[in-house]
């Protein structure tokens, strides 16, 4: 029986059937997606690291070392499981060409090693640890997804050339927000280049248990042990390589719940103007005795075929589109170990979705309780109560257009019905402004300030060679003295030591100078302004368990100095674990100077960066833009996409809701259309009423998504910003895109939508529904 109501029932209804069954699709292809994604991705990070063998403890180190000295800490240290000194030649990038691409103007440090003995390997795309014969270059897999060159390449290292022969996975520095990247060379090929660069060092440590590595970072630091560059734990080593598409994964996520909520509406739709027309034949069904549940499983049974038949469809779309989304995390990471288990979280998710859809269908139906088979008989529509609008009368409109003003009453008089309506209207709203707003805001300029980096054109950094502090003042006096250049900041890190309640001490990176020239976001308190003030990066703040206001102690030539907490900040420099300050000090090493500038004409960019490189070869002279560029490049590009995508998606579900509702609407409304055509109003005249009723909840819709995407929407994707590090996020919107051209799209698909719905009011014959 059931099975040929649901036919009967599909076969007048297609158009609305298919409706349905495409939002339960897409709801159920998302949530499934988003599971076999974050299931491949963890996989396969977990698989990149267990291959490589990551180290759980990394210190990059530039000067001299004392091996033994490292050899006898690594034996008295208990929770030491292997130690190792890797060596990283890094090299101009204008000494490094690749095919026909010169690396000139990349941002990274591009640097040399030899493949490891003991861990930390490097490994090929296929998850084997590679072994280069001489001659053999082994390329970073970036450089192979941005097109820098191919296998079989020439490549030519400082005049020295080189076959390229593959492409290698670095568990360290795969991510584009790691600041370096490794090339592979054999051993012999790496002896006859070392002198041709400057070498550093990465101390590395595999640790017996992992969740001691607090305890050993401060054991290390109390030892007195070389630590002149960043340190790097596992696990930011962990995530940096699971950002760019965790953030993609989280994106997915947010869609997927907005899209469920649109698919329940949507069937919310359908189901009431379903009722809406088999009004009388349910007040039979009562009249003669049948029973509430066996009406309701009538109409259950074919919701249920259709979110079944949808939840399939979904789940076949996500095994067909999962592979265009894993291929970067095939790419960077290889295969994962739990891709056997992707599907099976898939399924689940569909499941999850299709009880969910049974679960809200069987809820709207409750309302067959309240139906008297009295009135449904006797009227054939459900009678509502018109409230509020007691003082909304005709008379006494002298503004509005009478169609228009009773559309705009219908609204405030039927507040429930146009609720469902205006919910949907604000969901598509929210998808087509946050992606927009967060395009927006990462391509912006201003964007670095949320990273830890402050807003000017030109940066140069001083690192890796000796007299820093000399030639600092080379560089700086010579852009104080090009009037090119209107604003000029220098800053300098220096190590310190810093003491712990305990007792025990710990090694800490300041960044000195006037932090106010080149200003960066905070997220709790202000630049640091005295000279006993200092501001910790947000990693920082939480290892040392550090607010505003608190009071840390710094140990410089054997005496404290007491320094307040004026500030919290992001950063995703030097391992993410920084301090800013304005003391002066003389008695600590300057580990290396940055110093940055603002051009009076940024059109001067190339042509100043030009001519320092070529001057001050000691220094690695870059254009903001391109460190932006180069850094979030393919994040942008992606979230370009994103936004793109988010605007047809919510465009197409206002159109479709639309439609849905107009068809509800007009089955509710089928006696007052009469009426009101028995009383002289036009077809025009009722397409002008609809129209009006629909963009007024429109426009209170799109006020609603606005304020919405700039209070809850910049809050989810300040959660997704805060992977990237960035502890505090604001939206940087585009007025036009997000005020105008975006409302303008949704008024006129609504309007477009309205026109064609309200077709069927048209046919309405007046002697059918005022017989009574």
């Amino acid at each position: 029986m059931y099975s040929r109501i649901i036919r009967n029932d599909l076969l007048k209804s297609k158009a609305t059937t298919l409706t349905t069954m495409i939002f339960v699709a897409a709801a159920a292809m998302l949530v499934s997606l988003a599971a076999i994604l974050v299931v491949n991705l963890s996989g396969a990070l977990n698989t990149l690291m267990i291959q490589a063998k990551t180290p759980h403890f990394m210190q990059m180190h530039s000067g001299e070392i004392d091996s033994a000295r490292l050899s006898a800490f690594a034996e008295q240290h208990h929770n030491v499981d292997d130690v190792q000194v890797m060596e990283f030649l890094n090299m101009d990038g204008a000494r490094i060409r690749l095919g026909e691409h010169s690396l000139a103007n990349s941002v990274q440090d591009n640097g040399f090693s030899m493949q490891s003995q003991k861990f930390d390997y490097l490994l090929d795309l296929n998850g084997s640890i590679i072994n280069p014969a001489i001659g053999e270059l082994y390329v970073p897999v970036s450089y192979m997804k941005d097109g820098t060159t191919k296998v079989g390449d020439k490549a030519v290292i400082s005049g020295k050339e080189f076959i390229v022969a593959g492409f290698l996975r670095d568990s360290q520095m795969n991510s584009a927000l790691s600041s370096s990247k490794r090339f592979l060379v054999h051993k012999h090929d790496y002896a006859e280049i070392k002198s041709l660069g400057s070498t550093e060092y990465l101390i590395e440590f595999r640790l017996k248990d992992l969740s001691e590595l607090g305890s050993f970072e401060a054991a290390y630091a109390s030892a007195g042990l070389e630590a002149n560059g960043p340190t790097v734990t596992y696990k930011l080593f962990k995530m940096m390589n699971a950002l760019s598409d965790g953030m993609m994964i989280a994106v997915i996520l947010l869609v997927s719940a907005l899209v469920v909520a649109i698919a329940l509406m949507c069937i919310r739709f359908t189901l009431l103007a379903k009722i809406e027309d088999d009004y009388r034949e349910i007040g039979v069904m009562k009249a003669i005795g049948l029973r509430v549940s066996d009406i309701k499983k009538m109409y259950l049974a074919k919701y249920a075929a259709i979110a079944a038949v949808g939840s399939m469809l979904g789940f076949a779309l996500s095994v067909m589109f999962k592979g265009i989304l894993l291929e970067n995390i095939r790419l960077y990471m290889g295969e994962s170990e739990n891709s056997s288990y992707a599907l099976l979280f898939g399924i689940i998710g569909i499941l999850l979705v299709f009880l969910a859809m049974l679960a809200f269908v069987s809820g709207v139906l409750k309302r067959f309780r309240n139906i008297s088979a009295a009135e449904a008989i006797r009227f054939g529509t459900s009678q509502e109560k018109n409230t509020g609008v007691k003082r909304f009368n005709l008379s006494g409109n002298r503004l509005l257009n009478t169609n228009v003003f009773l559309g705009i009453k219908d609204v405030l008089a039927r507040k429930k019905l146009y609720a469902t309506s205006l919910t949907v209207l604000v969901i598509s709203a929210f998808i087509m402004i946050v992606p927009q707003n967060l395009y927006n805001t990462i391509s912006s300029t201003s964007f670095i300030e949320y990273m830890g980096i402050g807003n000017y054109d030109i940066r140069a950094d001083i690192q890796q060679t000796d007299n820093i502090s000399e030639k600092t003042a080379e560089l700086r006096n010579a852009m104080n003295n090009d009037r090119a250049i209107s604003k000029v900041a220098v800053l300098t890190t220096k190590a310190f030591k810093i003491k712990r309640e305990d007792g025990s001490e710990e090694n800490i990176k300041v960044e000195l100078g006037d932090h106010s020239i080149f200003p960066i976001a905070y997220s709790k308190g202000r630049a640091p302004a005295a000279e006993n003030e200092i501001a910790l990066s947000a990693l920082n703040a939480d290892e040392l368990s550090k607010k505003v206001g608190d009071v840390i102690t710094l140990v410089m030539e054997g005496r404290e100095k007491n320094l307040t907490v004026s500030g919290i900040y992001s950063d995703i420099t030097n391992g993410g674990k920084t301090a800013k300050a304005v003391f002066t000090d003389n008695s600590a090493d300057m580990m290396w100077s940055m110093i940055s500038a603002e051009l009076s004409d940024k059109s001067l960019a190339a042509a100043r960066i030009s001519d320092f490189a070529d001057r001050f070869d000691f220094a690695k002279i870059s254009d903001i833009d391109e460190f932006i560029a180069q850094t979030f490049g393919s994040t942008i590009n992606s979230v370009k996409k994103a936004s793109h995508a988010a605007m047809a998606i919510a465009l197409m579900i206002s159109v479709l809701i639309t439609l849905l509702f107009m068809k509800m609407l007009i089955a509710k409304d089928r006696y007052p259309i009469a009426v009101m055509k028995a009383l002289g109003f036009t077809n025009s005249d009722m397409k002008l009423q609809y129209a009006s009723r629909l963009v007024f909840v429109l426009i209170v819709g799109i006020v609603l998504g606005t304020l919405l995407a700039n209070t809850l929407g910049e809050m989810l994707a300040g959660a997704v910003i805060s992977s990237f590090g960035a502890s505090t996020f604001h939206f940087a919107v585009h007025p036009l895109s997000a005020y105008l051209y975006s409302p303008l799209m949704m008024i006129a698909s609504v309007l477009i939508a309205t026109i064609i719905a309200i077709s069927g009011a048209g046919q309405i014959k007046i002697s059918e529904y005022m017989k009574e």
